[in-house]
């Protein structure tokens, strides 16, 4: 019986950290979605990533505006266009992230610094949360609110 009672108490103990486990391989998947969703679509300007970090009903709230994949596609397209072309690096700093079961939400800061022909041209600072859902496939976003903080704060 006491035997007994040890193997129960071990087994307990082992499914909770084999749970904490899986939760921390699930916030270090998020943090790379969010960050591998930057630079693959933002910093190269490649519509064609966007089916690769993002449900087909993604929203993004973008400073008062609502855009969707299309939206971003369409921008995207016409950022490739300009002359001369900005060079971006993105800096995600995560505040939180939160896993249950199917669905998950992330709150980070966002830096992006532009840069064109070698010289700094412009930094950008974001207050952003985004939320995602697990899929066959693994992670994807479906939504992202992105608010601009005034750099002067920083």
């Amino acid at each position: 019986m006491k035997t007994l009672k040890t193997l129960l108490i071990l087994l307990f103990f082992a499914k909770g950290l084999l749970g904490q486990s899986a939760v921390e391989a699930d916030k270090a998947q998020l943090k790379r979605l969010i960050e591998q969703s930057f630079d693959e679509i933002w910093s190269e300007l490649n519509a064609q990533h966007i089916e690769k970090y993002y449900t087909p009903d993604f929203l993004l709230l973008e400073h008062g505006e609502v855009w969707n994949n299309d939206t971003i596609a369409n921008y995207l397209n016409a950022a490739r266009l300009r002359t001369p072309q900005l060079t971006r690096v993105n800096t995600i700093e995560i505040i939180d992230i939160k896993v249950e079961q199917e669905r998950a939400w992330v709150a980070y800061h966002n830096y992006a610094t532009f840069s064109a022909e070698g010289k700094v041209t412009r930094k950008a600072h974001w207050l952003e949360s985004a939320t995602a859902v697990r899929l066959a496939g693994g992670w994807k976003l479906d939504m992202l609110h992105s608010t601009r903080v005034n750099l002067e704060k920083n």
